[in-house]
């Protein structure tokens, strides 16, 4: 895909909402404010196609679905599910203990 043709669209990184279920913290306190990202990503021009409920791929990003949000112009993505990383797994498991 060429950026000439690629279309604009927005794309909503959701993290878990709560970063500490402590009870005796203020919940304002147990919020996480990097809950939700959202970023500006170039697409294929297929994908503005998508209806609303569509569920898609993202190679190596996780999987995503269209917003009810998402018009002709201004298609919007949800992450549903990220993907983990193996890699840097099995590197932390690799490296030597101190």
């Amino acid at each position: 895909m060429s950026a000439t043709h690629a279309r604009k669209a927005e794309v909503r990184l959701y993290e878990h909402l709560m970063r500490n279920a402590d009870p005796d913290l203020p919940f304002e306190d147990q919020l996480n404010p990097n809950s939700l990202t959202v970023i500006e990503a170039l697409i294929e021009p297929a994908l503005a196609e998508g209806q609303p409920g569509d569920l898609l791929q993202f190679l190596r990003q996780g999987y995503f679905c269209i917003d009810s949000d998402s018009t002709p112009e201004r298609p919007v993505f949800n992450r549903t599910v990220g993907l983990t990383d193996t890699w840097a797994k099995m590197a932390k498991n690799m490296q030597p203990s101190a």
